[in-house]
């Protein structure tokens, strides 16, 4: 298991040891043990499924203290652009984006720490993300920031996303104020 630390402090790719022969593969998709040795002490409380289209996109989500998650994502089929926005105040990178690929195919993670907004644009078809979260849901907490914000400058490679109702009407970065 190879962990990768990006330039946003606190966000981590993680790439699993994937062991393929005839039969097909295998691999840990989560070891404590590995990621308490890399600094990671990570005690998840809730796992959470979902399956899109092509040309969706979720986001950009996160709940705020003392409810906050952190989350650790992965798509099981297919393929998204994942994005995580650093929102704490004071953070040297704050209102920066660092986007990774993850797809059924590379079954990379994305560690999302508390403080980060997270979305997702689906590139096939019924994809299938999932996500451990260090924290239960609680609709109270929920925040959002609009997904297409100007400042953010979020490439989604999506002309026409499919956006709920609610994320249409975020607030843009520069209206929200951080509760991190």
């Amino acid at each position: 298991m190879d962990l990768i630390k990006t330039p946003l402090d606190g966000l981590i790719i993680i790439k699993p040891d994937v062991f393929e022969d005839e039969r097909g593969y295998f691999f840990e998709s989560f070891n404590q043990e590995k990621l308490l040795a890399a600094g990671l002490d990570l005690h998840f409380v809730q796992d959470n499924e979902s399956m899109s289209k092509k040309g969706v996109v979720r986001g950009l989500h996160f709940q705020a203290p003392p409810n906050d998650q952190g989350k650790l994502v992965r798509v099981m089929r297919g393929s998204v652009l994942d994005v995580a926005v650093d929102i704490r105040k004071g953070s040297p990178t704050y209102g920066k984006c660092e986007p990774v690929i993850l797809t059924g195919k590379n079954k990379w993670m994305f560690w999302i720490p508390s403080g980060f907004a997270h979305g997702f644009a689906t590139l096939e078809d019924d994809t299938v993300f999932f996500y451990k979260c260090t924290n239960v849901y609680n609709k109270a907490s929920e925040g959002s920031i609009r997904w297409d914000d100007p400042d953010l400058n979020i490439n989604w490679g999506i002309k026409d996303p499919v956006i709920s109702g609610k994320d249409m009407v975020s607030p843009a970065f520069r209206e929200f104020v951080s509760p991190f």
